[in-house]
């Protein structure tokens, strides 16, 4: 999504002093500044579901504090890293969006009435259908407004933005209530809901695994030079809109580096029994690590008193803690 607002949490918003907006998100702010705190939530849950997918990666999803592009240079070039991040932050405000509009927090939007088919044996259709439509369209409106260059760098955004929001269409699923007496549920009422964003999360992890690496291409048009992307390799399946694209190759990570925005990995916490990327071995870069012991203080011995209350004793635990060097 490019640089990112904490201020977009704010209220009352004033549209013109969120920094670095360009003229049509700044419209698009003041057209619809009663979604804009839900837009704010987007992005947030984008980036922690971003952090909680990269915590045992050499790239953690880093945000930086007190600058506009909270990721630093990262963002800078068309890495599988890129491609994550705006796959992830144009899903997370759709999300977000979506849901407010089926809360009723916002007066703007509500519920979809446009998707109901025949009702199934044993439910009819009730509640509120999620609106994803509407928050796709926010989303697209909002993050896509900066890239309307004919580049390769903004058409690879627009591409990735899109998988983003396609991956909730996609994971939309008939949520049910059931009716009767005792529970019985011989009636049920359903409606189309949103997954967990946790699920949206690893299926874009996923994607982000299985990103097809693209080429570049140039040609004249009647507006001028327009960059296209095309699959880098040929005996590969090309890309479908739900896949994540890149065309630069991205750093180790395993070094501070200030240019590539790389924090490196020292002191970063590893697993010394997996051989994974969370491991001692590869997140240190073969630098090796260093073992410490912690003590924590937990609940143990726990007993349940009928009726109803549990009672623990507090024990002390020694535990390893293995750091790279």
């Amino acid at each position: 999504m490019g640089h990112q607002y904490t201020s977009l949490g704010t209220e009352p918003i004033l549209c013109s002093s969120i920094p670095g907006l360009v003229p049509k998100q700044l419209r698009f702010c003041r057209n619809y500044v009663e979604i804009m705190p839900s837009v704010a939530e987007g992005v947030k849950i984008g980036i922690q579901e971003c952090q909680h997918q990269f915590r045992g990666r050499r790239w953690n999803c880093t945000t930086i504090n007190d600058n506009l592009a909270i990721f630093g240079p990262v963002l800078d070039k068309a890495t599988r890293e890129s491609a994550f991040v705006h796959a992830i932050a144009s899903a997370g405000v759709a999300f977000a969006v979506t849901r407010a509009c089926s809360e009723g927090s916002v007066t703007i939007c509500g519920c979809d009435t446009r998707r109901k088919g025949p009702p199934g044996e044993g439910w009819k259709w009730g509640g509120c259908s999620e609106d994803v439509e509407f928050g796709s369209m926010v989303s697209r409106e909002f993050a896509d407004a900066r890239e309307n260059r004919p580049d390769a760098r903004s058409a690879m955004n627009r591409h990735n933005n899109e998988a983003g929001r396609v991956s909730i269409t996609d994971h939309m699923y008939l949520k049910c209530k059931c009716h009767g007496l005792s529970g019985s549920c011989e009636v049920k009422t359903c409606w189309w809901s949103q997954p967990d964003f946790r699920v949206i999360g690893d299926y874009m992890k996923d994607k982000y695994d299985s990103a097809s690496e693209m080429v570049v291409e140039k040609h004249r048009e009647s507006r001028g030079w327009v960059e296209t992307l095309r699959p880098k390799y040929t005996f590969f399946k090309p890309p479908t809109e739900t896949d994540l694209v890149y065309y630069e190759s991205s750093p180790n990570f395993c070094e501070p580096n200030p240019e590539t925005g790389s924090f490196g990995t020292r002191d970063r916490i590893c697993n010394l029994t997996s051989h994974g990327i969370d491991g001692c071995d590869l997140l240190c870069c073969g630098r090796g690590h260093n073992t410490q012991t912690e003590k924590r203080k937990e609940k143990c011995h726990c007993i349940f008193h009928w009726c109803c209350y549990v009672s623990c004793q507090e024990c002390t635990r020694v535990y390893d803690v293995h750091t790279c060097k």
